[in-house]
């Protein structure tokens, strides 16, 4: 009986594993699966975004975040020019708190359209240099707005999401400028650049 709880276990590993792995390698049914999982919290949680903000946005983030290359992603809005002159301590200071003010973006702006329905194009199909662009149309009562995830494939053959655009809104470029502003602002002192975006972003205790 241990030998046949064994192989039944081993046989549900094997069974499994294959598609977790699938998932990760296919850049459409991951953006498709984890937009579905956040579609159910935004119709049955979507309360929670007045009553309790910081539990709805846990439920997003939890979802999300493990999506997202925060160390490419980071490194591209501060640019090769801040990047390099960062300190090592500097960098892993900008990608928590970058982290942060990312994901409560995005869950922010889920949270206005409770109503939604994401549909995946399938169809659509775009890759260059290692980066696949996955588009959605968000589905809401009175309109659609379009939403394109850039994912970059790795050597495993896993993707993760390098970018995303909103409407129309490219985020990359959008917190990119305003690194860049920061930077004039604060006379391209990092730990002051980083200082002001934690303060923007009401992070505390960080």
């Amino acid at each position: 009986m241990l030998h046949l709880k064994r192989n039944l276990l081993l046989l549900f590993l094997f069974l499994s594993a294959p598609i977790y792995s699938d998932i990760n390698k296919n850049p459409f049914e991951l953006i498709d699966v984890k937009s579905q999982e956040m579609v159910v919290v935004l119709k049955t949680e979507n309360e929670l975004f007045n009553t309790n903000p910081e539990i709805f946005k846990d439920k997003i983030k939890d979802i999300f975040e493990p999506l997202i290359d925060f160390n490419r992603v980071s490194a591209s809005v501060m640019g090769k020019k801040y990047y390099l002159s960062a300190t090592k301590e500097e960098r892993d200071q900008f990608i928590e708190v970058f982290k942060i003010s990312l994901l409560d973006t995005y869950a922010e702006t889920l949270s206005q359209w409770g109503d939604a329905e994401i549909v995946t194009d399938f169809s659509y199909s775009e890759k260059k240099n290692q980066i696949v662009s996955v588009k959605q149309n968000l589905l809401t009562t009175n309109n659609i707005y379009p939403i394109i995830y850039k994912l970059k494939e790795y050597k495993n053959g896993n993707y993760k999401i390098v970018n995303i655009i909103i409407n129309g809104i490219n985020l990359g470029k959008t917190f990119h400028n305003q690194f860049q502003a920061l930077a004039i602002e604060k006379n391209e002192n990092i730990s002051s650049i980083i200082a002001e975006w934690k303060s923007d972003a009401f992070i505390d205790g960080q």
